[in-house]
């Protein structure tokens, strides 16, 4: 007997849907055979089901068994297809009482006793369902908050497949999880520093609250014991909200890569990267053999934390320009091209030169001129170039460190500030993709920022003597308007490009 069952599979983060066929004829040799392009997974999912089965009380019957995975020309991958497999040979064995399979969705992975363990990449899978008009999806019981998000489906949530048999011949009713409204979710995340817990560095802060409001990029160059990995740690205390939109393209991110933790639903917090400076280029970017998000996409609407900036691999920071720019990473293999988000914000932190000391007022520089050159140049110019504000970080001063942090600003206050000038330019961009001013392009600035004449005669003069590019260019007028939007002002002023100027660096080694 011939049975059909549903499922899907992920390529990029889009669901795509496959439908199990599963074949028992009446005649034939006892076999097991998976077909359409499984990997070793899948293909080893014929003994999870068969034991699954069995410990289920069901019986696999002694005959030819054929599972089809259509499209066949798409790659299987991962456990996900053993829940739809297990219940299309319950159906083709005639163990199922005959019940309307079409409408319902099913996707999970087996433990040899029947149990259904924690799948990746359930999110993207049950907003395909939603597209697709399916009424139903059936999934572990452990992936119920992530996929209770999405409204309009039912979700089942599946402790084992004796449970699920039992609902599906209607001895035993499982109830659909109740639908998880966006706006009761309650970020609770403890961040590590909070902004008035650091001494001094009162132009860094201000350059970090900046960087926040408008998502640009951030270099900051500084002594060792300067305070820079401090202040980069404390930064995501003061980042704005997650939207609903926003939460939901993170989510899929972490779900499809296996870092939603389980009973998580959906991502609230913006995420914070710090990977090692001997990150591969794959680790950062993305990629593999069967291409999947990296470090950039993982930081997706967050940030992205890159200590000793100059210690990367260059090949590994050039990989980072096409996506600074465009915030979407497109990875091209044999098997496919695939596209993830990468808008990111980077925060990059860098010593001087190799002992760290060059500059400073208490500690003299024992490298030579030709080390400090070369250690510089290893960041290139079109790198430095795509960082909105680049701000030098002094040694603090000892009077700083013992006065007392009493009367400066926390993080929670600076966040309000922040997230009022985030509001401020989600509602002028409403009508575009934007969603803050660093995304914003040419035309966008053209549109958006215009200038008075005392502003263009500063930018005029600033071309000239500090040798602006086209880039660089527009990267201060955004900068400048963040800066109006955190004053909740309307006109970009000179006051407003001049300080905007001040986080250029003064020459590209």
């Amino acid at each position: 007997m011939l049975s059909k069952v549903f499922s899907g599979a992920t390529v990029g983060l889009n669901g795509v849907l496959i439908e199990v066929e599963v074949d028992i004829p009446s005649q034939g040799l006892p076999a097991f055979n998976i077909v359409g392009l499984p990997d070793k997974a899948v293909e080893e999912a014929k003994e999870r089901v068969r034991a699954a089965i069995k410990n289920s009380g069901a019986d696999i019957p002694p005959k030819r068994i054929t599972v089809n995975l259509a499209p066949a020309d798409l790659p299987k991958e991962g456990p996900s297809f053993d829940l739809p497999m297990a219940v299309g040979i319950l159906a083709a064995s005639e163990q199922l009482p005959q019940v309307d399979l079409t409408e319902s969705l099913f996707l999970g992975e087996l433990s040899l006793d029947g149990s259904l363990r924690h799948t990746a990449g359930v999110l993207p899978l049950v907003l395909l369902a939603k597209e697709k008009k399916f009424k139903k999806v059936y999934l572990p019981l452990v992936n119920t908050q992530e996929a209770s998000v999405v409204a309009g489906v039912e979700v089942y949530p599946v402790s084992n497949l004796l449970q699920l048999f039992k609902h599906l011949s209607g001895v035993e009713n499982i109830t659909p999880a109740p639908v998880t409204s966006f706006s009761t979710l309650i970020d609770q995340t403890p961040f590590e520093f909070d902004f008035a817990e650091i001494q001094g560095q009162e132009q860094a802060k201000r350059a970090l609250i900046i960087a926040a409001a408008g998502g640009h990029n951030v270099f900051m160059k500084g002594v060792p014991g300067s305070g820079k990995t401090m202040l980069a740690r404390a930064y995501p205390g003061i980042l704005p909200e997650l939207t609903e939109e926003e939460a939901m393209e993170v989510t899929k991110i972490y779900s499809i890569t296996g870092n939603l933790q389980e009973n998580q639903s959906v991502i609230r917090h913006r995420s914070f990267r710090s990977p090692h400076h001997t990150t591969s280029r794959i680790g950062l970017i993305g990629g593999g053999a069967h291409p999947m998000p990296g470090e950039i996409s993982l930081a997706h609407r967050g940030v992205l934390f890159l200590d000793e900036f100059p210690e990367f691999p260059r090949h590994v920071l050039e990989a980072l320009r096409q996506p600074m720019e465009d915030g979407v990473v497109t990875i091209s293999r044999a098997a496919g091209t695939v596209s993830y988000p990468a808008q990111f914000s980077l925060v990059a932190a860098a010593n001087p030169c190799p002992c760290g000391y060059y500059g400073s007022d208490n500690k003299p520089c024992k490298c030579l001129p030709g080390q400090i050159s070369r250690y510089q140049k290893r960041v290139s110019g079109p790198i430095l170039d795509r960082i909105d504000i680049h701000i030098n970080v002094p040694q603090v001063k000892v009077e700083k460190l013992i006065e007392s942090s009493r009367g400066a600003e926390k993080s929670e206050s600076i966040q309000k500030k922040v997230q009022n000038a985030r509001n401020i330019q989600l509602k002028r961009f409403n009508n575009t993709k934007f969603k803050s001013n660093s995304e914003m392009s040419t035309r966008a600035v053209k549109e958006f920022c215009s200038l008075s004449a005392g502003c263009e005669t500063l930018m005029r003069q600033a071309v000239s003597q500090v040798n602006l590019s086209a880039r660089s260019y527009y990267k201060v007028i955004k900068v400048a308007r963040t800066i109006t939007d955190l004053e909740e002002s309307q006109e970009i002023t000179s006051s407003h490009i001049a300080e905007a100027l001040q986080f250029r660096p003064k020459e590209i080694d």
